[in-house]
């Protein structure tokens, strides 16, 4: 018996065929693209020179870096400011990731890495998976023209359930299926401050599911984005988009924006030329800030979107009983609105309180979620004395969620539930040693409708001997709680045909995943030690290893032997299965990432992460899939290589190189790229900018399709235009 994909909307691959089994019927879909654009092998060959040389650049200056400390900025770096600082300066950023409060790069004892408003510019990104590619040790990989495969030190997939993910601060993780659908977050890229990327886990402050990693992607306040924006732009992927953002200030404090956006993108490459991805979608929102004295400050914001994605996905029913493979529309919509008060008391004493409400309306081929969730967040943050500053905090998350039955290989039992999340945390950060040695303890619990209290607790050790020097080591827990994919879901796949002891006709032979009631946490027991340096002025270095042990992490466990079944008809034979706690391993590897600055126009940076994961099956475990397919998903090495130009006339060059170790498990083959952007800022007001991405090849498979061959990601290009009323 071999393993054989099979998706729920693109999501979980959770059937098993036979050789025996019956092709899919397939709908076919012709939507036509544009053909790629072609590329001399000389200039492929010049753009990888210049990118192995950047990449040397950066490793000779970090090997012969002179070792000598800057003077660190005596002011902090505000948010929102990051564009065009110092390495000094950049040090000196401020991020609340790891702890919910403002703190330095420098002071801050985690894996975390900033991309700022300038380099999402830079890079030429028009999505949010595609900027995260600029963060190291995070995986990327595209599987069509919609979707994505996140992962931060492995575990990647479809849905990354083991990454949390936040848009200012509000959780988008799904409990329905266990993480984050990519294709709906988003917003005006020119709007995005900067994405706080942790690479380990954060469960202590942030709770659930924050287990290998948390993206929080935060946005400028409105008093940043005043005036008016216009982008236009299009090419043979990206073949239309425009963006218009209006932004103004009121009397008393008050400042607001509001947008809109759209755009149309065409499907990628395929082999058996089914171009079912294409993907075309509107969004509007509005944010107002209002700072109402020195104490207090107010954020309310919203966004609304309606989305049309392709996709094609794998279905069985039951009568008549077969196998289909489904070409359609995701029909996406929904909205959200959130409220945040800010009483700040001194600069490191505040409390904050944070509610939000989100609708989301998700119908795809094989099965709908429609839902409502609300979300309540309190922090306090406090003093205890010169030497203790405490956070604590208390949240709850109530979602409700309906999946009406669309195929009856497919359904949701009860259909309609309300999933909850409780929680509480309490931090301390105590000064050792003042501003030279930091201990931080806390812990975090958590109550959902799955499962009791459990605890997430941690420790973090900071030393930083010099203003610009870092030594951080940490041990943490973190638990990926159940979701109602493993607790109310149940799945069944047409494998092939039986014939019973006796009998001359054969009976349809089907494979039932059925919902387990005890499914438990994943859970992580990790250790991290990290180094950050400044070495003189022009040389920046941060490296960061690690260690992760994984308990009772999914599995699809076979729980008998076949029997017969009548209902539903037709008669059929059935081997029940179920989801289980079957896995469990260990990660290990890290990641380096430089920065040189040889010369005032001239950036260079680089990054290599390793990761080596051991997967195996637990005591008793009946898992039908290798543990291979789960460490098999996650690349073992990354490579990437930037070189920014600033040139005379106010151009602008960057160039990126890319390189991606092979997926195994899935025979996707190692490969590498290129990307390239060229802008030209005429005046104070307009910019114009060409992007090729994926130059180096025509095109390249990155991850598996969820049905069907394989979606190959094609070279693409585009041009765009921008205007602001003011200078950006």
């Amino acid at each position: 018996m071999t393993g054989r994909s099979f998706a729920v909307g693109g999501h979980l691959e959770l059937c098993l065929a036979t050789p025996s089994a019956p092709a899919c019927e397939q709908i076919p879909n012709g939507d036509p693209v544009m053909s790629p654009i072609s590329m001399t092998s000389v200039a492929r060959k010049m753009f990888a020179w210049i990118f192995v040389a950047a990449l040397h650049g950066v490793s000779l200056a970090v090997v012969l870096g002179d070792g000598g400390v800057a003077r660190a900025q005596e002011t902090p770096v505000a948010p929102g400011d990051l564009k065009q600082l110092s390495l000094e300066q950049l040090g000196d950023v401020e991020v609340v990731s790891k702890s919910k409060s403002p703190e330095q790069i420098w002071k801050t004892a985690a894996a975390i890495y900033v991309i700022t408003q300038e380099d999402i510019r830079r890079s030429g990104a028009t999505t949010i998976p595609e900027a995260l590619r600029l963060a190291p040790g995070v995986e990327v990989a595209r599987v069509d023209g919609n979707k994505w495969s996140i992962g931060i030190r492995g575990f990647g997939s479809r849905l990354a359930r083991s990454v949390l993910v936040l848009m200012d601060g509000r959780s988008v993780y799904t409990p329905l299926l266990a993480g984050t659908y990519w294709e709906v977050q988003d917003t005006v890229m020119e709007d995005i401050d900067r994405i706080e990327v942790i690479r380990g886990p954060g469960g202590t402050v942030w709770g659930p599911n924050a287990v290998n990693g948390v993206i929080n992607i935060i946005t400028k306040n409105s008093k940043d984005t005043q005036g008016m924006l216009v982008a236009a732009g299009g090419g043979n992927e990206e073949q239309g988009f425009s963006t218009v953002r209006i932004g103004a200030t009121a009397p008393n404090g008050l400042s607001y924006k509001v947008y809109a956006k759209e755009f149309n993108r065409s499907a990628e490459d395929h082999p058996d030329d089914d171009r079912y991805d294409h993907w075309k979608a509107a969004q509007g929102g509005f944010r107002v800030d209002w700072v109402k004295n020195q104490r207090d400050s107010f954020t309310l914001q919203g966004d609304l979107y309606d989305e049309r994605a392709g996709e094609e996905v794998s279905t069985s029913t039951y009568s008549p009983p077969a196998n289909f493979t489904l070409v359609g529309n995701e029909v996406l919509s929904g909205g959200n609105l959130l409220g945040q008060w800010t009483r700040t008391f001194d600069a490191d004493d505040s409390i904050q309180l944070k509610v939000y409400y989100d609708r989301t309306n998700r119908y795809e081929p094989n099965f709908n979620d429609i839902r409502n969730t609300g979300d309540f967040d309190f922090l306090e943050r406090f003093h205890w004395g010169a030497r203790h500053h405490f956070s604590w905090g208390l949240g709850a998350n109530v979602s409700s969620g309906r999946q009406p039955e669309v195929f009856s290989g497919l359904y949701f039992s009860p259909n309609e539930r309300t999933d909850q999340i409780y929680s509480a945390f309490l931090q301390d950060s105590i000064s050792l040693v003042e501003n030279r040695l930091t201990l931080e303890v806390g812990t975090k619990i958590i109550k959902t409708n799955y499962t009791d209290a459990q605890a997430e607790p941690s420790g973090r050790l900071l030393w930083t001997p010099t203003a610009t020097q870092t030594l951080w080591l940490a041990v943490t827990r973190a638990l990926r709680t159940p979701s109602d994919a493993e607790r109310d879901f149940f799945l069944s796949s047409l494998i092939g045909s039986y014939t019973p002891p006796g009998q001359t006709t054969s009976i349809p032979f089907f494979a039932r995943f059925g919902a387990n009631p005890n499914f438990e946490s994943e859970k992580l027991n990790g250790y991290e030690l990290g180094y950050r340096r400044l070495l003189g002025r022009d040389v920046y270095v941060d490296v960061a290893g690690f260690f992760n042990q994984y308990y009772d992490l999914f599995s699809e466990d076979i729980i008998g032997a076949p029997y017969t079944e009548s209902t539903p008809a037709p008669t059929h034979e059935l081997l029940p299965a179920e989801f289980g706690n079957g896995l469990q391993g260990t990660t290990a590897g890290g990641e380096i990432g430089p920065e040189w600055r040889p010369t005032s126009f001239w950036r260079l940076r680089g990054s290599y992460s390793f990761l080596h994961m051991a997967i195996r099956k637990g005591p008793n475990s009946l898992d039908v899939e290798p543990p291979s397919q789960v460490s098999g998903a996650s690349p073992q090495h990354q490579l990437l290589a930037q070189s920014s130009f600033d040139l005379p006339k106010r151009i602008k060059l960057d160039l990126a190189f890319r390189y991606e170790n092979s997926l195994p498990a899935y025979a996707v083959k190692a490969y590498s790229t290129g990307d390239a952007r060229l802008a030209w800022r005429l005046g104070r007001h307009w910019e114009i900018s060409a992007v090729g991405e994926n130059l180096l090849q025509p095109d390249h498979v990155e991850f598996p399709s969820d049905a069907g061959p394989n979606v190959a990601i094609k070279r693409s290009a585009y041009l765009k235009i921008l205007w602001t009323s003011k200078e950006n």
